[in-house]
């Protein structure tokens, strides 16, 4: 496949996500995209709004036994369990090498306890800064064992994890918020109470598989993830709600597979979008998507500010 490069209006694309410059509201999520360097062939990583890195925690991690991925009827589920070389590599090896491209940086970072996060904060902060636009808490992965997703449900955890790095970072901290929750507004009211600067959700879904055959669960660690086009109602249902409630931008996505899809993030209230299994079908999704949109708002003559929230009853 041939590389694609666009042309699009960036007068029009460019977005504001809680203090992070973006040329336009496309985001690359988390764990789909490594570190950029797997999809130079595909795409010019440099037109995209914002890369949002693999994640990251103080020390390397192996994560989860195999089988980690498993194809469902309309999606993915996994269980890779955070595996990454810890964030001592990601600055001095992989930051670089991103730096150089000239793309928006947003690290999505994961500890065990508070403290992990703070300090992992405090580490890009120091150390990376001028390179890193954003950082994005991973507190909703739902397959690892210590961290993820148990800060992420209950709002007292959330406020503690999200004004802790506050405290650490002046770097705009945008909480990933889990769609496994009861109520996904208390948790999002908790997190811009503790001062976050934007939102993003949703993380994927806690699912699993059962072979028939062998009658036992497909994925090594039983419980996955579940991402792609099977979650986009409940994704937008969780922006629509989210954006009625509080004050902070939205990173809205699951389930992304096109630019029609990203345009009904925004008109439920998302300023930016993210996608990721959509990658897996389509490695130069990114520049579709952004040619979609471009196109979209100028065949339409409308502003992405006149499209947000365009469908929400407040």
């Amino acid at each position: 496949m041939q590389k694609k490069v666009i042309e699009p209006d960036n007068s029009k694309l460019s977005v504001n996500l809680g203090g992070i410059k973006m040329q336009n509201p496309l985001a690359i999520a988390s764990g789909t995209f490594g570190y950029g360097r797997e999809y130079e062939d595909y795409t010019d990583i440099s037109q995209i709004g914002a890369v949002i890195v693999k994640g990251t925690t103080l020390k390397p991690r192996n994560g989860n036994p195999a089988p980690r991925i498993v194809e469902t009827a309309a999606g993915l589920l996994n269980a890779i369990g955070l595996e990454n070389p810890g964030i001592d590599v990601f600055l001095n090896d992989y930051l670089p090498c991103l730096r150089e491209k000239g793309v928006c940086v947003i690290a999505n970072i994961a500890g065990n306890t508070a403290d992990e996060y703070e300090e992992i904060a405090f580490l890009i902060d120091k150390y990376g800064k001028n390179s890193v636009s954003g950082i994005e808490l991973n507190i909703s992965c739902p397959n690892v064992k210590k961290g993820g997703l148990q800060f992420g449900t209950d709002p007292d955890t959330v406020y503690q994890v999200v004004s802790g790095v506050k405290k650490k970072t002046g770097i705009p901290v945008i909480p990933k918020l889990s769609p496994n929750v009861t109520d996904i507004v208390e948790i999002a009211r908790a997190a811009e109470a503790g001062g976050a600067d934007a939102l993003s959700m949703i993380n994927t879904l806690m699912g699993m598989a059962i072979d028939v055959r062998s009658r036992r669960p497909v994925l090594g660690n039983v419980f996955g993830g579940l991402s792609g086009p099977a979650i986009k109602p409940v994704a937008l249902r969780m922006v629509y709600q989210v954006y009625k409630e509080i004050e902070i931008p939205i990173l809205g996505g699951g389930g992304i597979m096109n630019h029609l899809d990203a345009l009904e993030f925004i008109m439920a209230g998302a300023t930016a979008v993210s996608v990721g299994t959509g990658i897996f079908v389509n490695p130069a999704i990114a520049q579709d998507i952004i040619e979609g949109l471009n196109n979209y708002l100028q065949e339409n003559n409308v502003t992405l500010d006149e499209l947000r929230g365009i469908a929400v009853e407040k």
